[in-house]
C-alpha cells in the first residue's frame, strides 16, 4: 500500500522535454566526454542552422565517440560552411510546388501541408533546413487558404502533414485541422512524416493517441529514423501506442556518408524498425541542399549496399532506393 503522504511522480510531459533540449555545441559535447574535441569538430562560424536535440536522443549516442551516427546527424560542423557547386537551398522545388499558403502540391490525389517550422531535433542534411517557414506556414489564419485549395480539388484523397514537424503542434491544433478535413469528402488518407516519435518519444501521449485513433481517415505514420542506435525501448513503446491508435507505420531513412552507408547499419535498421512494427519504405539519397555536402555518397556505392541489403533481407525489409528530381511526378527509384 503507498502511504498516504506519499505523492507518486507523474511523467514528465513532452513540452517540457522540448524545451530542456540541448542548443549549445559546447554543452553537447561535454555531456558525451567530447569536450577536448570541440575544436576540432566545431565550426568557426554560425551557419545559420541552430544546434536543437532532445536529451534522450543524447542519451543513446555514445560518450567519447566524435564519430558517432547520432551525433554527426545534429552537430555543426565546418564541412558545412563551403559552397559546393549543385548545392542549393531549395533542392527539391518546394517554392516552385507552392499552391497555396503553405501547401506544396507536386503529386498527384495528394497535397502536402507545411503544418509548422518547429522540430524537436535540428537534423544537419535537412532538405528544408533554409525554407521560408515564416512566410510557408498551412497553420495561419486557423489554416483557411490550405483548406480552400483542398476543398477545390477533389482529385486530392491524401493530405500529407509535414514541416518542420508536425507533431510539433498542440495535439488540439492538430484536431483543429483534422475537424475541417474531415468535412471535406474526398480526403480519405491522413499521412504524418514526424521525426519525433524517435527523437522524442514521450510525444505519443494518450491525448495524442486517442486524437489518433479517432480520426475518421486512413491513418499513415511515416518515421524518420536513419540508424539502429536510434531505436531504444521508449520508441520501440511510442511505436506500439501508434499501432495501436490503428496507424500503418513506414520509416523512410537518408542514406548519409559516415552515419548509415554500411550493409551492417541498414540491414540492423531495418531489423530494429520490424521489431517495433514498422516496415523499411524508403531509403533516400541526398537531397542536395546546401549545408549538406559532406554526407553524401555516389549513386555506384549507394547501388552497392542496395544489392548488399537484398542479399540479406526479406523483401519486405528492404526500403526503395529514391531520388527526388525537381519537376518529376513521383520520387525517382535508383
Amino acid at each position: 500500500m503507498i502511504p498516504a503522504n506519499r505523492v507518486l511522480a507523474q511523467p514528465v510531459r513532452w513540452q517540457q522535454l522540448w524545451r530542456d533540449a540541448v542548443t549549445d555545441p559546447l554543452e553537447l559535447l561535454s555531456l558525451l566526454d567530447l569536450s577536448g574535441h570541440a575544436a576540432d569538430l566545431l565550426p568557426g562560424a554560425d551557419s545559420g542552422f541552430p544546434l536543437r536535440v532532445p536529451r534522450g536522443f543524447v542519451a543513446r549516442m555514445r560518450r567519447g565517440d566524435p564519430a558517432d551516427p547520432l551525433l554527426l546527424q545534429v552537430l555543426p560542423q565546418a564541412a558545412e560552411l563551403g559552397e559546393v557547386p549543385g548545392f542549393s537551398h531549395d533542392t527539391v522545388g518546394d517554392i516552385a510546388a507552392r499552391a497555396a499558403k503553405g501547401v506544396l502540391h507536386k503529386y498527384h490525389g495528394r497535397a502536402l501541408l507545411i503544418a509548422t517550422g518547429s522540430c524537436a531535433v535540428h537534423c544537419r542534411y535537412c532538405f528544408r533546413r533554409h525554407f521560408p517557414y515564416a512566410e510557408e506556414t498551412a497553420a495561419v489564419n486557423r489554416w483557411e487558404q490550405a483548406l480552400a485549395h483542398l476543398r477545390s480539388d477533389t482529385s486530392i484523397g491524401e493530405v500529407i502533414l509535414s514541416g518542420g514537424d508536425p507533431l510539433s503542434l498542440a495535439t488540439s491544433k492538430l484536431a483543429e485541422l483534422t475537424d475541417a478535413l474531415a468535412t471535406i469528402p474526398h480526403i480519405l488518407r491522413l499521412r504524418i512524416h514526424t521525426r519525433l516519435p524517435i527523437v522524442l518519444p514521450e510525444r505519443v501521449d494518450a491525448e495524442f493517441t486517442a486524437w489518433l485513433g479517432a480520426l475518421p481517415f486512413q491513418r499513415v505514420v511515416v518515421l524518420h529514423a536513419n540508424h539502429p542506435n536510434e531505436i531504444d525501448g521508449s520508441v520501440i513503446a511510442a511505436c506500439a501506442a501508434l499501432r495501436d491508435a490503428g496507424a500503418t507505420l513506414l520509416n523512410q531513412a537518408v542514406l548519409l556518408r559516415g552515419v548509415n552507408d554500411s550493409a551492417d547499419a541498414l540491414c540492423a535498421l531495418s531489423e530494429r524498425l520490424f521489431d517495433g512494427g514498422v516496415l523499411p519504405y524508403y531509403l533516400h539519397q541526398l537531397d542536395r541542399v546546401a549545408g549538406a555536402a559532406h554526407f553524401e555518397i555516389d549513386d555506384e556505392r549507394a547501388l552497392a549496399l542496395l544489392r548488399a541489403l537484398r542479399e540479406r533481407l526479406p523483401g519486405y525489409l528492404v526500403p526503395r532506393l529514391v531520388r527526388e528530381i525537381v519537376g518529376a511526378p513521383y520520387k525517382l527509384p535508383l
